[in-house]
């Protein structure tokens, strides 16, 4: 969804959960929570929002480029059917129930949207401070992230950020890992036992090869924009295809925790006896190499180009 500036993604509430990920420019989020406690804050690239089901929110672009930002909900059936607009309910009841509602006469009413107003032009908005209400009330729930702001695990090829119900109590149902792999670099060979994977990806070129077990892989390649799904515990890995260009990429989970198995760990913390009869029971100096290499089981979420390392050269 891309919003202009001023732009307002009106009152509305959904009944399912709403996870979001601010792709460019800057918004404004408004919220409320069970207890009538308030929020809002306003958010920039790489910076996230949560609402949980039927908790009521607005979107409002911000800035002279307004915002340009990701929307997944928590069901893969989602539809905007399911979603419930302030300026929709008020224009299907009577008027004498909303003026009683509100204790206020009906002629009030009467100017009132005749139809829903979806996304509309609004007033441009001052600092959160001077538009708090009389009422404003602080939510003891934090709605909002700043992903991109975590320290991130740096691996040999790259950086990862998780953001889940651990250090976003607040997103039970879905948990995401924000990558960014150099050029020539992979995201490890790995599965996920919680959850489908839901990759979107924002920058760069990829490939991704499946692996579906009983002798069945397909791979597939991915530019910016580009969506794919990996199944629950299919074993997979996503490789830089550029030599020259970053790939960003939000690996995103209907989950509360991010959760993966490494096969590179697996391998390393397995019996070498027992990894050796496996996969080199007939070469037992290639089965002592691999031991080595494998024998510290550091978990290299994404791995740097092996074939131009000085140790890969050394081996040559």
């Amino acid at each position: 969804m891309r919003l202009d500036q001023g732009v307002i993604r009106e009152l509305h509430w959904h009944q399912e959960a709403e996870w979001a990920y601010v792709l460019e420019g800057n918004v404004r989020v408004t919220a409320m929570d069970t207890e009538g406690g308030a929020f809002m804050d306003d958010l920039e690239k790489g910076d996230l929002w949560y609402f949980p089901s039927g908790h009521p929110h607005s979107l409002q672009g911000l800035g002279p480029n307004g915002t340009e930002f990701l929307l997944i909900f928590d069901s893969g059936g989602f539809s905007e059917e399911s979603t419930f607009l302030l300026t929709d309910w008020l224009a299907h009841t009577p008027k004498a129930v909303i003026s009683e509602n509100f204790r206020l006469p009906a002629e009030v009413f009467e100017a009132l949207p005749e139809s829903e107003k979806y996304i509309f032009q609004g007033s441009l908005p001052e600092s959160i401070d001077r538009e708090k209400p009389a009422a404003f009330k602080k939510s003891k729930l934090n709605f909002t992230h700043h992903m991109l702001a975590q320290d991130p695990v740096e691996a040999s090829g790259g950086r990862v950020r998780i953001t889940d119900s651990r250090n976003f109590p607040i997103a039970k149902t879905v948990a995401a890992a924000h990558l960014d792999i150099e050029p020539g670099a992979m995201r490890e060979m790995h599965w996920h036992p919680n959850a489908d994977e839901w990759s979107f990806f924002i920058s760069g070129r990829a490939r991704v090869t499946i692996f579906a077990a009983e002798g069945n892989a397909r791979t597939f390649d991915y530019m910016a924009g580009d969506v794919g799904v990996v199944p629950r515990n299919m074993g997979h890995f996503i490789e830089n295809l550029s030599d020259d260009e970053p790939l960003e990429v939000l690996e995103i989970f209907r989950a509360d925790e991010f959760q993966d198995f490494s096969l590179f760990q697996w391998m390393g913390e397995t019996p070498q006896r027992l990894v050796k009869d496996h996969l080199f029971q007939h070469d037992p100096k290639l089965g002592d190499k691999f031991a080595k290499a494998v024998q510290y089981a550091e978990k290299d979420v994404i791995k740097d180009l092996y074939y131009k390392s000085p140790e890969y050269v050394q081996e040559l």
